[in-house]
């Protein structure tokens, strides 16, 4: 694309633009992946045994040493919080891995800005899709885990994939924006890693949200990461069914979000090379 013409900004030509760069992508992805632990000597396994140390190492803080019951009954078995917690953990994670590496993305990338012709879109997908690799790893090792110690699956885990959807729209959105504003904005980077930090906290991982006292409860129903998580252990531990009501408000947010975001990305990045 000539960078000194006008970028679309529709979602056709964001699905255009996907299709027709879908080798670039995965090969980018690919060499984002293979590169980031050739060298140790453990290598791709790294992204298996990251969820699992971390899953053991707050389960027995969380469940052992500070003795916290999910639904306060003490016949609650320390497995169960286990796959409670690893759920809310792996949605989290996603947020934060992407959402952390958004600010620079473009920065990190700045030969692509200066000196070819770069679809610099797909610089978003590229991270996303990174970061997806690691969730589904980390989503096998839960489903596994569920099989082995808990001996069975809900079958309302067939709607995973529909809740899941939305919510990685919301990211790739977010990832425009943040993408493009940290170019402008260098101090975004930090604010970012704080605020990542503080919805780890804020969302309901660690603890129920009916645990807060009510006057407090918005806190976490404003945070985008609730519904999600609440629904995904819907689904994948309680064999519960989806909200569709909320569910189809989240997906509408969440289709705006990926719009505007991607609109942002695309009407400024004109301005890149002259601030880069």
């Amino acid at each position: 694309m000539n960078p000194n013409m006008e970028s679309p900004t529709s979602i056709k030509s964001l699905i255009g633009s996907l299709i027709s760069n879908r080798g670039l992508v995965s090969q980018i992805v690919r060499q984002q992946i293979v590169g980031k632990y050739r060298g140790s000597y453990i290598g791709i396994l790294w992204p298996l045994l990251n969820p699992i140390f971390m899953l053991v190492v707050y389960t027995f803080v969380f469940s052992i040493v500070l003795k916290v019951r999910w639904s306060g009954d003490i016949s609650e078995s320390k497995l169960q919080f286990a796959f409670i917690l690893f759920t809310g953990m792996l949605i989290h994670g996603l947020f934060a891995e992407v959402i952390n590496k958004a600010p620079s993305l473009i920065l990190l990338n700045a030969n692509y800005v200066k000196k070819v012709i770069f679809p610099l879109e797909i610089l978003a997908l590229t991270n996303f899709l990174e970061g997806l690799f690691n969730f589904s790893v980390g989503m096998l090792v839960l489903l596994i885990g569920m099989i082995v110690f808990h001996d069975q699956i809900t079958w309302t885990i067939i709607f995973l994939p529909i809740i899941l959807i939305p919510y990685f729209m919301l990211l790739l959105g977010l990832i425009w924006f943040i993408a493009s504003l940290g170019v402008f904005v260098r101090d975004i980077a930090q604010g970012i890693n704080v605020l990542t930090t503080v919805l780890l906290f804020l969302s309901p991982i660690f603890y129920s949200k009916n645990a807060l006292p009510p006057e407090f409860q918005w806190l976490m129903n404003i945070n985008p990461l609730t519904f999600i998580i609440e629904q995904s252990r819907d689904v994948l531990i309680w064999g519960k069914l989806p909200n569709w009501q909320g569910l189809g408000v989240y997906s509408l947010l969440s289709g705006l979000t990926m719009w505007i975001g991607y609109y942002w990305f695309q009407k400024t990045r004109k301005g890149f090379a002259d601030v880069i």
